[in-house]
């Protein structure tokens, strides 16, 4: 096997097993602090280490920085779509959470039709929504807490994180220039980190603030989501994204909740019914039709296609 295509099995591992363990160190984290406290916590460390990274590179690495473009998507991405997730894992379970998100290739499909590129889809993508959008439905109908009672609203902000990380997602798209996108995701974490300060001021979490909060498997997962979660996960995928289809990087999506329902019902005890896997099953198969095959080529987007982009970047994902 050759070094490039050992890189690549590599990088698609790490995507597929770490961020589908961060449902499983959010839920670790919440059991002792408060959902927007950790997440502040968390996009902040990720913010200084990987600022520290780019300072190594150049003397002023936010210069030239499009800051209203890093503020939108920095609230949208890791403020919303990363935050509204933890706050409704203190609830749903880490297994039907990424269930949710495994729908995000539906959404930003449909946001990107309507509002950014315009394009008709075709009958595959549709039906694809469709079965998908079915099965989301069925499980916000049927999810249950942790003590076995209904919580259809803390599921509908783990869909509202979805629907603020596709906009965002775009909006980024748009707005990152080449050679910025180190110093973009660095700014949209310390935004995200702000938003979700600013959400556990309004919630009363910070007059909670106490040492009892820090306990060492909290400290533990908050410095994995950080470092592994924000930073080398985004890398791998980074990095994939420039070197393969982009329709094969996004089987993340339909690996993750695998991983995420596997490890949470594993060692956290958590109970996934039947009818929450059958609902699974039309999320996936929903999203699978519209990633495979590809309709036809997309145009490379400026991220993907600028060569020489560092391999060490940062971000998030409503991904939690």
């Amino acid at each position: 096997m050759n070094a490039s295509r050992a890189a690549v099995i590599a990088a698609f591992a790490t995507i597929y097993l770490v961020w589908g363990t961060t449902y499983l160190g959010i839920a670790l984290v919440v059991r002792s602090m408060p959902p927007f406290a950790s997440g502040t916590l968390r996009f902040a460390l990720a913010a200084l280490l990987m600022y520290g990274v780019l300072r190594l590179r150049t003397l002023r690495p936010l210069a030239g920085l499009h800051w209203p473009s890093a503020i939108v998507a920095g609230v949208l991405l890791s403020g919303i779509g990363n935050g509204f997730v933890i706050w409704g894992q203190q609830t749903v379970p880490s297994g039907i959470a990424a269930l949710l998100v495994a729908a995000l290739p539906l959404w930003i499909m449909c946001i990107d039709t309507v509002a950014f590129a315009r394009r008709r889809p075709g009958p595959k993508d549709i039906i694809g929504s469709m079965i998908g959008l079915l099965g989301v439905v069925l499980i916000v109908s049927r999810t249950r807490s942790f003590d076995g009672t209904a919580s259809p609203f803390p599921t509908l902000m783990i869909l509202l994180a979805t629907l603020g990380w596709s906009i965002g997602t775009l909006v980024q798209r748009q707005s990152v220039k080449p050679g910025q996108l180190g110093a973009f995701a660095c700014a949209q974490m310390l935004v995200g980190a702000l938003f979700q300060a600013l959400c556990a001021l309004l919630l009363g979490e910070w007059a909670e603030l106490s040492w009892t909060w820090f306990t060492p498997t909290a400290v533990a997962a908050l410095l994995y989501l950080a470092v592994f979660g924000s930073i080398i996960a985004f890398s791998a995928y980074l990095w994939l994204i420039t070197r393969v289809p982009t329709s094969a990087v996004a089987t993340y999506s339909l690996v993750n909740p695998v991983v995420a329902m596997a490890l949470g019902a594993w060692l956290l005890g958590e109970r996934i019914e039947a009818s929450s896997i059958a609902a699974s099953l039309l999320v996936l198969a929903g999203v699978a039709l519209v990633l495979w095959p590809a309709r036809r080529a997309q145009p490379a987007s400026p991220i993907a296609s600028t060569p020489g982009l560092p391999v060490v970047v940062a971000a998030s994902k409503p991904l939690p």
